[in-house]
């Protein structure tokens, strides 16, 4: 760009670059008269429109696994001047030359930033009006002389916008918060869904904490006729609504059906012009990159990634960005489309997951993280109960050692199978196998829905219904994982103990197999129990394989052939799972001295493959955690990067991908959507630009009844997190509690009359100064009040608030019964009393991380301290 050298030496990048602290995964800073300035950590998620930021995150996290990993972001305010976000660009270069080739890079745009972006901010963004104030000053504490309305939207990912003080700027499908200091109101319209009330409370209860101190009330509305104390509030403020509301916007998300498209495009310079080509659409493979060169990928016009080669020039990596918004304004996307620059290397795992394939040890890597290392020695499943994080990769609960039960899908209801014929499937049919095994004291089960090649669309129909009848039976604590033939998991393959047959043909009403063929071939691949399985192919010479097992088995004799690539392993494995098939009556043949009953019994020699089947290297793929939703009729994701159980509430379905399986955690309130849930799952698969089989197994696991192998995928599990789970309903009506603040406002606005005339806009001066009355006064300090438990009108929510002004000694608030509290203390929350310098010293924390954690850890820190 034309006067970039002068203005990088105007920002004097050399000295301007902060120090980055090595123990924080975040940092922001925004760009201030051509400088980066950090922003306070109190102040994180809130960005004023007329800025541009940097955000730094290190994932903590993966440093001891996958190495320092780092996100690069630059964001740009929609009233951002072109020198702002030239700043911010130059600095971004900057920073990625200090902190080295293994840092993604992101272009972000106000409303429109990557789920990666979003992540970072679990309580939401916040778009201010206007440039910052005055000393770098984002957020005032215990600033009570304001009045704003805030547009809330989004689902996981919320984010909420200033917006005109009217009555204009509401819908019937958005979630308002007007903001009057001491008093927050939460307006809900009528077409919001509880989940969107819930994070719309939780984006509320967030800024009053960082803003407030936490010494502000809430008022929800979800019904105006029963909120009318409240209502008379906003009409003071915004005006008599007249008219109806407009109806809800249209939704603008992104399916995964628009996702599906990729095209890779081969950039080069040629004769001092650039030359971009089209090389390849999906499925991509990773062959197609070269790291001499330099590509960019189009996720159907939803993402543009620059993919650099580590031997590409300096040059061309300054030019990431500038290259990818020429390319996306020569295809016309919109400006805010989102761009990534990845690294040879490198790679995000939203990039590498686009191809069909992808190996760290393809690109020289010595990292391969930590899947690839625990599977390159035989595992020890006696560590599977104690460490959650094996059992997830190698996809084994246990030992395979608890209890089986199978039935075979007949005439629509379930037949149970003669435990001696556990192991012997048939490729016409359908299965349920129930597995019950104790997990740290507690019974667990996991029901396996195996479907057959040749099962018709009845049979799978009745294999669900079944499935929903046992579910039923077992008070839904059934974790079911759908397996299609050949491709099952370790664990279901193990608990037949590597003896698993599945034969041809169809099981008939009388529960008993087809006449068998006089001479039938089965394929035994495996090397030890959890992989191992034998399925019967075509008797004939081309389904051999120079690399594997057969069985040959005849009117007269049964030969086990052994090809000439096989192991000792294999063929020790196969010598104990052709047992249930041929009897002791074998006669060892190898490869290349058949005698000639063998071939005549597979109609005549015939040319087979000499290849050995690579097992699938998935050491490049990372777990992927979304949010799962519909729009439309299809589906619609949304990531959490860097997830957590945090990430996982009540009203969720989320879909967690570890490539080899699909995961549907389906949250105690979402538990009526699992047909629907099973569904998006396969259209998941269906839609992947990858081409992933739609024979990948799918999980679907309900809130509280997580089995290892799921739970091993996250840093840390807490089985008790749910215990005292509060539902909307229930922090709104009670955890709010009463409102003594709104009460007086409302005492205040009787005082005077609301205007009658017609208005959409803000209320006439006196309804103002009279309102703005009650939010002047001390500031920092609350008025004193009735106690916590008085009575109050039940037309709104609220929440509690301490009456006394300042604080008080720790002394007159530890260990003391209720009778012997000052008077005005709320004894539901003596701590709130305390000064912060004290509150820091006996708890460990501040009020602001306190207050964030879950009620029943509160509860437990106060028990213990003494202020329960």
């Amino acid at each position: 760009m034309k006067g970039r050298p002068d203005l990088t030496h105007r920002m004097d990048v050399n000295k301007g670059l902060p120090a980055i602290e090595s123990r924080r995964d975040l940092h922001v800073w925004i760009i201030e008269n051509l400088r980066m300035a950090p922003v306070p950590e109190k102040a994180y998620g809130n960005f004023f429109e007329e800025h541009c930021y940097i955000v730094l995150h290190v994932s903590q996290s993966l440093k001891a696994t996958q190495g320092a990993c780092s996100d690069l972001h630059y964001w740009t305010g929609k009233e951002a001047g072109a020198e702002a976000q030239d700043a911010a660009e130059a600095f971004v270069q900057q920073l990625q030359e200090t902190l080295g080739g293994a840092t993604v890079q992101h272009r972000e745009a106000q409303g429109h930033e990557s789920d990666c972006f979003r992540s970072y901010f679990r309580s939401g963004i916040i778009y201010r009006r206007g440039g910052l104030a005055s000393a770098l000053t984002h957020v005032e504490t215990n600033l009570y002389n304001i009045q704003r309305l805030l547009h809330v939207q989004g689902r996981k990912h919320v984010s909420a916008a200033e917006v005109e003080l009217s009555w204009s700027s509401f819908n019937k499908g958005d979630i308002f918060l007007l903001d009057l200091g001491k008093v927050m109101i939460q307006w809900n319209g009528p077409e919001t869904s509880i989940p969107e009330k819930a994070r719309g409370l939780a984006l509320t209860c967030s800024l009053r904490d960082r803003e407030r101190g936490g010494r502000a009330q809430i008022g929800v509305v979800d019904d105006e006729v029963e909120a009318t104390d409240l209502m008379r509030i906003m009409e003071a403020v915004l005006g008599c609504r007249v008219g109806n509301l407009p109806a809800t916007r249209p939704d603008k998300s992104v399916n995964q059906l628009q996702k599906a498209s990729v095209r890779l495009y081969h950039v080069c310079e040629k004769d001092e012009d650039l030359v971009i080509q089209e090389l390849a659409t999906c499925p991509l493979t990773q062959d197609l990159l070269r790291e001499e060169d330099y590509y960019i990928l189009d996720q159907g016009g939803f993402k543009i990634y620059v993919w650099q080669g580590r031997l590409s020039s300096l040059q061309e990596k300054k030019a990431a960005f500038s290259r990818a918004l020429g390319f996306i304004q020569a295809k016309g996307y919109p400006t805010y489309t989102n761009v990534e620059v990845v690294n040879d290397g490198a790679e995000s795992a939203s990039f590498k997951q686009l191809f069909q394939s992808w190996s760290t040890k393809q690109r020289g890597n010595k990292n391969f993280g930590r899947l690839s290392k625990s599977i390159q020695v035989r595992p020890d499943v006696g560590k599977l109960q104690s460490q959650p994080e094996l059992a997830a990769q190698l996809r084994m609960v246990d030992d395979a050692s608890g209890k089986v039960e199978v039935w075979c899908i007949q005439d629509l209801g379930r037949q149970p199978v003669d435990p001696k014929r556990h192991a012997q499937l048939c490729a016409g049919n359908c299965y349920l196998v129930l597995y019950t095994y104790q997990r740290m004291g507690h019974v667990q089960y996991i029901l396996y829905l195996w479907r057959g090649h040749r099962a018709t669309t009845r049979d799978v129909k009745a294999l669900n219904c079944n499935a929903e009848e046992l579910d039923l039976v077992y008070r839904g604590a059934l974790v079911q994982e759908h397996v299609t033939m050949g491709s099952e998991p370790p664990h279901f393959l193990a608990i037949f103990q590597g003896q698993l047959v599945v034969f041809q043909g169809h099981t008939g009403h009388d529960a008993k197999e087809q006449p068998a063929p006089a001479t039938r071939l089965f394929h035994v691949q495996g090397t030890e129990s959890c992989n191992t399985r034998t399925v019967e192919v075509p008797a004939r010479a081309s389904a051999l394989n120079s690399h594997d097992i057969f069985l040959l088995v005849t009117a007269s004799v049964c030969y086990l052939w052994f090809g000439k690539g096989c192991s000792g392993d294999q063929r020790e494995m196969a010598r104990t799972a052709v047992s249930a098939v041929s009897g002791e009556n074998k006669e060892t043949v190898l490869e290349g001295q058949e005698p000639p009953g063998f071939w005549e019994a597979l109609g005549g020699p015939a040319p087979y493959p000499g290849n050995k089947r690579l097992p699938e290297d998935v050491s490049g793929f990372q777990p992927r955690l979304f949010e799962c939703s519909s729009h439309a009729g299809h589906l619609v994701l949304t990531e959490m990067v860097f997830f957590s159980q945090e990430d996982l509430d009540k009203y969720d379905i989320m879909l967690l991908d570890t490539w080899q399986e699909i995961f549907l955690w389906l949250g105690e309130a979402a538990s009526k959507w699992k047909e629907e849930a099973v569904d998006w799952g396969q259209e998941y698969l269906k839609t992947h630009p990858a081409g992933r089989s739609p024979a990948t197994p799918i999980v679907v696991i309900k809130q509280g009844h997580e089995p290892p192998t799921f739970t091993g995928w996250f840093l840390a599990w807490d089985p008790y997190k749910w215990t005292n789970d509060q539902s909307y309903k229930e922090v709104v009506d009670g955890s709010l509690g009463a409102m003594p603040a709104i009460c007086e406002i409302t005492a205040e606005l009787n005082d005077f009359q609301l205007p009658r005339g017609p208005s959409n806009g803000g209320a006439d001066p006196l309804t103002l100064q009279t309102l703005k009355g009650s939010q002047d006064g001390s500031g920092n300090e609350l008025q004193p009040g009735p106690k916590a438990g008085d009575a109050s009108t039940n037309s709104h929510h609220s929440s509690p608030r301490p009456t006394i002004n300042g604080s008080l000694p720790r002394e007159r608030l530890m260990h003391r019964a209720v009778e012997d509290l000052p008077e005005g203390v709320d004894p539901a929350r003596k701590e709130f009393y305390l000064s912060d310098s004290d509150f820091q010293e006996i708890f460990g924390k501040s009020k602001e991380e306190f207050y964030s954690m879950a009620k029943w850890r509160q509860q437990q820190e106060k028990q213990q301290l003494g202020f329960f």
